[in-house]
């Protein structure tokens, strides 16, 4: 299904009116992530790590790993991250657009590929099945997937999928475990999200 929202426009908007990654990206939520992320990184010893919608590095600055690879739809957003980590020689950063990305010769990779809090505001099929693909085959050991990961309608910006029905078509790939979020539900008025991670092996590492 075709969509008339554009995410491109929609992020770079709202990046240049000075706007941030969302609440996801902050707050008890991000420690959540970091939490995870970081202990799955030093548990399988991953060198590298390429983000599909890197967002305003927030999460980024609470991810420790040895190299980085950060790629979002936002020009904005990503000059924002190459200033905020100017100092940094582990980091890199593209822009990037999915319908207009083949990478055939893997020029991006990384032992490990994530995707945070993105999926679900792809809103266009094409787009997703393109992002999708890249996200797949940037990993050259394990993908991981911070979405909701059920079926909706679009709702402007938003539209929720059922990635693991998805990635189950990748025979590629094995899933490995869903780590469910604490938070989801919370009704305490603090940073909430029905976001979980969804963990996959490339079946060759």
């Amino acid at each position: 299904m075709a969509s008339g929202f554009d995410a491109s426009d929609y992020w770079e908007a709202r990046y240049a009116a000075g706007g941030n990654s969302g609440e996801g990206s902050y707050g008890r939520l991000a420690e959540f992530k970091a939490r995870i992320l970081n202990g799955f990184i030093e548990e399988h010893e991953c060198a590298s790590a390429i983000e599909f919608g890197c967002g305003d590095g927030n999460q980024l600055s609470l991810l420790s790993v040895p190299a980085y690879i950060g790629l979002d739809v936002s020009r904005t957003v990503v000059q924002r991250c190459v200033d905020r980590f100017k100092h940094d020689d582990t980091k890199s950063f593209f822009l990037f657009d999915a319908l207009c990305f083949k990478d055939s010769s893997r020029l991006f990779h990384a032992d490990l590929a994530l995707s945070l809090d993105v999926i679900y505001h792809v809103v266009d099929d094409a787009t997703f099945q393109a992002y999708m693909a890249a996200l797949c085959g940037a990993a050259d050991k394990y993908v991981i997937i911070y979405s909701t990961d059920f079926e909706s309608e679009g709702l402007g910006h938003q539209r929720h999928r059922a990635v693991s029905s998805w990635m189950q078509v990748r025979t590629d790939f094995e899933f490995v475990r869903v780590i469910d979020n604490p938070y989801s539900g919370s009704t305490d008025g603090e940073e909430q999200s029905e976001a979980k991670f969804l963990i996959y092996q490339r079946m060759s590492a």
